[in-house]
This record gives structure tokens, sequence and C-alpha cells, in this order.
């Protein structure tokens, strides 16, 4: 991404209505509301100490991304991801991350390669400790990077968006050691591959990745029933 773009990006996040975008969005896709339930502009405001204008204008921009719908005269009500739209996600996701793994092969730099190899390396000690608060923040860290490293701000946009979908499932993977470690190991497959210019095998890991990413995902909710 361009220095505008990343200007952009990062004035947008510190503005209040982004904020509150942030904050709306990250809770809706990790199932604090129920699908239709009302989001109250109200209520919100109070609970996130603003006033109703930057949550009305949060609102909107949720409904421009499909998780809300606003309906005139009566209130804004969740839409959600269903299971099919988290099983689209992740088919989609895992061709552009394969995608964008392979153009990382031609475009990364020697810094971002340590970057990546060094949140692998922090991620495995904190998997060890059972620390899943900073294995995610690290498994974030990555994705953030490699993205970057692809050369195309048009992919790495779509990922990071699509990143923002999957929160809910990433959590659960990177929540139980086992599981854990079998992404970190992915990742560690993923970054070699990278470092050493093997287009196809950095692609096929990165797709392979994805895909079980939402194995796990299935898997782990038939544990719970």
């Amino acid at each position: 991404m361009d220095n505008m773009d990343n200007s952009y990006e990062l004035a947008d996040s510190h503005s209040l209505r982004g904020r509150v975008f942030g904050r709306l969005r990250e809770d809706i896709l990790l199932g604090k509301y129920k699908d239709k339930e009302e989001l109250k502009e109200v209520v919100i405001g109070k609970e996130l100490g603003v006033s109703r204008t930057p949550v009305r204008e949060a609102l909107r921009q949720l409904e421009l991304e499909g998780l809300v719908t606003i309906i005139p005269n009566k209130g804004a009500y969740v839409t959600g991801i269903s299971d099919k739209d988290i099983n689209d996600i992740f088919m989609i996701r895992s061709y552009l991350e394969g995608l964008c793994a392979a153009w990382a092969c031609e475009n990364i730099t020697e810094e971002q390669l340590e970057e990546m190899e060094e949140s692998v390396f922090l991620a495995e000690f904190h998997a060890e400790k059972e620390h899943f608060e900073q294995v995610v923040e690290l498994d974030n860290k990555f994705h953030k990077i490699l993205y970057h490293a692809c050369g195309s701000r048009v992919l790495s946009k779509l990922l990071v968006d699509y990143h923002h979908y999957a929160q809910k499932v990433r959590k659960v993977n990177l929540s139980e050691e086992k599981r854990a470690k079998h992404s970190i190991l992915e990742h560690k497959r993923i970054v070699e591959a990278i470092r050493n210019k093997n287009v196809k095998a950095a692609e096929e890991y990165a797709h392979d990745h994805i895909m079980e990413s939402i194995k796990r995902m299935h898997d782990a909710e038939a544990d719970v029933e």
C-alpha cells in the first residue's frame, strides 16, 4: 500500500467514527449481537461514550459491508454472517491468499521476511505458554506483513477485509494449543517457501493453510457438540 493509502486508513481508524465502526464490526463478527438484533444508536452511544452522530455514521458503513440493514423510520438491524457465508469467505480467501504468497516471492523485502520469521518464532513461544491472546495478535501481524509484501494494493485490501470477517474462526483456531501449533507450523512452511522463492510451494501452502483453518473450526464445533 502506498503512503497516501496508509495515511488515510490510519487517520480513519483513529477517527471517532472509525473507532466506533471498528468496535461494532468486531462485536458483530464475534457474535456479541444476534442476527436481526436491533442496534440502538442511543444505547451504543452510551456504551461507547459517544454521541449518536458517529454511531449513525458507523452503522451506515456497516450497511455498506453487508453486516447491518437499515430500515427507514425503524432502525438498524444486524444482518450477520451465516455458516455458508463463512465457508464462502474462506474458500475465496484461500485462493487469494495463495496468490498473495506467490506474488510475495517476487516482492517481499528482507525486512518483511525477518518480521514474518520473528512472528512465527514468538507465536511458538507463546503457544507453549498458552498465551493465546498473544498468539492471535501474532497471527494478525503475520498475515498483515504477508498482504503488504505481495506488492498489490488491490489484493492487499481484499485480503485485509476478508481477514476481518474471519475473526471468530481465528480466535477459535488459536485458543487451543494443538490447533494453534498446527497453524503456526503452516505459517513456518509459508515463510520458508517465500524465502526460497518457491512460488508453487508458497501458493500451495498458503491456500492449504486457509482451508485447514475452516476445517479446524468445524472440528472444534464438533468437539463442543
